[in-house]
C-alpha cells in the first residue's frame, strides 16, 4: 500500500456517499485516508456537486486531514489508487422502476436484485463494471475493487472471471443482521458469531449464538431472521416453517418461500403508493433537498430510511482490515474454491473469511447443508452463471435459458416475452445484444 492512502468512490453522486464519508471519518485513525475522489457520470453531475459539498463540510467538521476531489474523469479517479469502491446504478431510478414494472406485467416478482428485476440490472451493469476493471488494470493494477453495486453476486462473479483484477463483494445484509441479533441478545455486536451460507441475497445463517449462548432456539419461536431490510415487507415467519428449513433465511428469502403473499403485495403497493423505486425516488429528492444545505455537515438521520443501513460499517471495515492486515473475520463475497462443493469452484458465494493484507480468506463451512438449501442455491446459481455470460457475450439465448429456470419466472412463452421486453426497454444499455442483429 502507499504510504499516502488513496479511495476512489465510482458512484460518488449517489445518496448513500455521506454514509461512507462518516465511516472513513470514524476509521480514520485506523485507516489514515488521504484522499478521496468521487466521480460520477456526466447525469450525475448534480448531485455529484451536491454530495461533494456535503462530504467536504462533514471532512471540515470532523477536523480529520483528508483530501476530497470531485470529477467526472474516472480514469483520473481510479490512477493510483489503493481501493476503488464501486456503488453505481446504471439507468438510474428510472431504470429501476421499469425493472420492477415489467415482471409484474407478466404476473413475476419485479425487484432490484431478484427475479427477472435483478436479471435486467445484472445485464446493464456487468459491461460496465468490467470496463472500470479495464481501467484498474492500467491505472491501478495492485488496487482492490470494493464492490457494492448490486446485484453484488453477479457483478463479483462477473469480475473474478473476467475483470483480472482484485476484488471483494460486499453487502450489509450480514453486518445489519448480526447488529439487530446483537440488540435484541443485549450483547456488543462482536459477541455475536453465526455461520452464514449461500450467495449474495440468498443465504441462511446458522450456529447464531451471542457468546456462549445458541440463540438459534430464540429465533426460530420469535418467527423472524433476526434483521430486516427497508426495501422488503416484513410478513413474518411461521416458526414451524423455519424449524424445517433448519437455518434462518435472509429477508430476500421472502420472494421464494413466500412468493404468492409477496407478488400480491408487490402489485397493492405499485398501485398506491408505486414501486420501491418510485418510493426511493420521492426519499432521494427528500435527501439532496437536506444535502443542499449549506448549514448541514452530518450525515442526514433521514437517510436510514433510504436502506443501506451500515454500509460505511462494512465498507470501511473490510478496506481498513485489508490495509492493516488485522486477520479478522467479515462476511464478504468471494470465489467458491470448494467452501460448497456443489457450486462451482469459480462461482461468487456470500460466507465467513478472516480478512487482511492478501484480501479474504474464506473460511470453511461447518454445518452440512441441507438439501432444501443446497437446491435452491444450484438453480439460482445457475441463473446467475448464465446471465453473467449473456450479459458479456450478448448472447439471447443464455439470456432465455437465465429467465427460464429461474424460480420467480414462469417459464416458456412467459420467460421469452419479458426476455424481449425488457432487451427493448433497456436497448440503450444493451448494445452487445443489438449491434450484430442491426448489422
Amino acid at each position: 500500500m502507499n504510504p499516502s492512502l488513496k479511495v476512489a468512490v465510482i458512484g460518488g453522486g449517489s445518496s448513500y456517499t455521506p454514509e461512507l464519508i462518516e465511516g472513513l471519518i470514524q476509521y480514520h485513525t485506523q485507516f489514515p485516508v488521504s484522499e478521496v475522489w468521487l466521480v460520477d457520470v456526466p447525469e450525475g453531475q448534480e448531485k455529484l456537486e451536491i454530495v461533494g459539498a456535503l462530504a467536504q463540510r462533514m471532512i471540515a467538521r470532523a477536523g480529520v486531514s483528508m483530501q476530497l476531489k470531485t470529477t467526472l474523469n474516472r480514469r483520473e479517479a481510479i490512477r493510483d489508487a489503493d481501493f476503488v469502491v464501486t456503488q453505481i446504478r446504471v439507468g438510474r431510478l428510472p431504470a429501476r422502476v421499469r425493472d420492477e414494472r415489467i415482471p409484474l406485467h407478466y404476473d413475476c416478482i419485479g425487484q432490484e436484485t431478484t427475479g427477472a428485476g435483478g436479471f435486467a440490472k445484472g445485464l446493464r451493469t456487468i459491461p460496465v463494471i468490467l470496463d472500470i476493471c479495464r481501467d484498474i488494470q492500467e491505472l491501478a493494477p495492485d488496487a482492490w475493487m470494493i464492490n457494492f453495486t448490486n446485484p453484488t453476486g453477479m457483478v463479483t462473479e462477473a469480475v473474478l472471471k473476467y475483470g483480472h483484477v482484485k476484488n471483494v463483494g460486499l453487502c450489509n445484509l450480514a453486518i445489519g443482521t448480526r447488529m439487530q441479533i446483537a440488540e435484541m441478545a443485549h450483547v456488543a455486536r462482536h459477541d455475536v458469531h453465526f455461520e452464514w451460507i449461500g450467495i449474495n441475497h440468498l443465504n441462511w445463517a446458522t450456529n447464531i449464538r451471542a457468546g456462549t449462548e445458541d440463540l438459534m432456539p430464540r429465533l426460530f419461536d420469535a418467527g423472524t431472521t433476526g434483521v430486516q431490510v427497508q426495501n422488503i415487507p416484513d410478513l413474518g415467519w411461521d416458526p414451524t416453517f423455519l424449524r424445517s428449513v433448519g437455518m434462518l433465511p435472509c429477508s430476500y428469502l421472502r420472494y421464494y418461500y413466500q412468493t404468492d403473499t409477496m407478488l400480491a403485495d408487490e402489485r397493492e403497493r405499485a398501485k398506491t403508493e408505486g414501486t420501491r423505486g418510485e418510493v426511493v425516488q420521492r426519499l432521494e429528492a427528500e435527501l439532496f433537498d437536506l444535502y443542499r444545505d449549506p448549514a448541514l455537515a452530518t450525515k442526514p438521520p433521514q437517510l436510514a430510511k433510504r436502506g443501506g443501513a451500515y454500509y460505511s460499517l462494512a465498507a470501511v471495515e473490510l478496506m481498513a482490515s485489508i490495509y492493516g492486515d488485522r486477520g479478522d473475520v467479515q462476511t464478504v463475497n468471494v470465489q467458491n474454491g470448494t467452501i460448497l462443493p456443489f457450486l462451482p469452484p469459480d462461482a461468487s458465494i456470500e460466507v465467513n473469511a478472516v480478512i487482511d493484507r492478501d484480501g479474504p480468506h474464506p473460511l470453511a463451512i461447518k454445518t452440512p447443508v441441507p438439501p432444501q438449501i443446497r437446491g435452491l442455491l444450484q438453480v439460482v446459481k445457475a441463473y446467475e452463471e448464465l446471465t453473467i455470460e449473456a450479459a458479456v457475450h450478448g448472447s439471447y439465448e443464455a439470456a432465455l435459458q437465465a429467465l427460464t429456470i429461474h424460480p420467480l419466472v414462469t417459464a416458456g412463452k412467459t420467460a421469452r416475452a419479458l426476455l424481449d421486453e425488457i432487451l427493448a426497454a433497456n436497448r440503450d444499455y444493451l448494445p452487445q445484444f443489438f449491434s450484430s442483429r442491426d448489422a
